[in-house]
């Protein structure tokens, strides 16, 4: 999806892509309790985490400043759709049930509405799907990015263009033959802790002892 951000100044989104995909490996996708800060730290301020409520809608569980910063407010709670102007709300929503149900990787290319306190400013924002601790894929792993002058608060954005990716489990080793089974070898003797074992020897002399008699008495 890199493509789709040919300007430079959305390296944030690249690294959250990284980092999911890093954290997923060989399956559809990671867990919300493996998401680790620390990963993701350049990128911090423009991530969330979403929680996906009723079919196309999603609160804001966790955000990063960027985004009280464009809504000039505490976005915690708020749905995703608050920054989003009225007639690309649909398409947010969409977008969030592709995420969740297909599942899906879904990148927007936004543009602000503007006036002449709100000047231009273009955005991209990216949503991964994540696993709750149920098992169900009912939280998102966001990133959001907004160039130029915020302006005027609250900021909210134009849908300009989507791209999304269906999510496949990723091979994890290759198929190999397996060789025709071989008669085993003779394993060589591995000296560990146990002591060496003596070699039993049979004796070949009788033992200079006294052999027992039987001895008969008539006069019982």
């Amino acid at each position: 999806m890199t493509e789709f951000r040919a300007e430079t100044g959305f390296s944030a989104i690249s690294q959250v892509e990284a980092y999911w995909e890093g954290l997923r490996g060989t399956r559809l996708m990671p867990k919300r309790s493996e998401i680790d800060p620390r990963g993701i730290e350049s990128a911090l301020e423009y991530t969330f985490v979403l929680e996906r409520i009723a079919p196309g809608m999603a609160r804001i569980r966790i955000a990063g400043s960027h985004l009280g910063d464009l809504m000039g407010m505490e976005v915690r709670g708020m749905p995703l759709t608050s920054l989003i102007t009225p007639p690309c709300r649909r398409q947010i929503s969409d977008a969030i049930e592709d995420v969740c149900q297909r599942p899906a990787m879904c990148e927007l290319r936004m543009s602000a509405e503007t006036n002449i306190s709100k000047p231009q400013m273009e955005c991209r924002l990216l949503l991964l799907p994540l696993k709750s601790d149920l098992g169900d894929v009912s939280r998102i792993l966001g990133c959001l990015v907004a160039q130029g002058d915020i302006g005027q608060t609250p900021r909210r954005f134009s849908v300009v263009g989507t791209r999304i990716r269906p999510i496949s489990s990723p091979s994890s080793v290759p198929a190999t033959i397996k060789p025709a089974l071989e008669p085993e070898p003779k394993r060589a003797r591995v000296d560990g802790f146990a002591e060496s074992q003596k070699r039993f020897e049979a004796s070949t002399t009788r033992p200079n002892v006294p052999y027992l008699r039987l001895v008969k008495s008539d006069d019982n």
